[in-house]
């Protein structure tokens, strides 16, 4: 009796929705593709390879990856003062008689809140607020006064701003 060998099973190619299960996987040429972009996020694929010392291919297929997976966005910084809001301030919200979830979705709608955590200490909820002068500042504390569950404000003005990182995202 003859015996038919067995195939060697191929490997499971992985699907799309298993794209975003897979845990980060940087190596030191995606941390400096990374790095680069960082410095310039117009910097051309040939560009990025030429000085990397790879092929433009291997660059983009390395940048399509990491945005496929959600390791990678490029988005543009716009500068607080060139839009004339010279006023940054830094709000605690404690919130009473309804959910702190909901109370950050609100708050999360103001076009002025241009970040809104929730946080463990004494406030519920931190955001970051950003006006261009003292009567915006009035107009925007008034509707925030009309969100239903906000208890209190701690409210702080910045005077200055020390550091501005909005690539802090670690590599590793």
């Amino acid at each position: 009796m003859k015996t038919q060998k067995k195939r060697p099973e191929r490997p499971k190619q992985p699907s799309k929705a298993d794209d975003h299960d897979a845990p980060a996987q940087f190596d030191a040429v995606d941390r400096r593709i990374v790095e680069l972009l960082k410095t310039d996020g117009r910097m051309l694929n040939r560009d990025i390879a030429e000085t990397l010392g790879i092929n433009p291919v291997t660059v983009a297929s390395r940048i399509e990856r990491m945005e496929k997976a959600r390791l990678l966005r490029t988005v543009a910084i716009a500068d607080f003062a060139a839009f004339g809001l010279d006023l940054l301030l830094t709000i605690g919200v404690e919130v009473q008689n309804r959910r702190a979830a909901e109370v950050a979705h609100d708050l999360a709608q103001l076009p002025e809140v241009f970040s809104v955590q929730e946080v463990t200490g004494a406030r519920d909820i931190e955001m970051l607020v950003a006006v261009t002068d003292i009567a915006a500042l009035r107009d925007f504390m008034l509707r925030l006064g009309a969100i239903a569950g906000i208890r209190s404000l701690d409210t702080g003005i910045a005077i200055d701003v020390v550091k501005y990182s909005p690539d802090m995202a670690p590599l590793r």
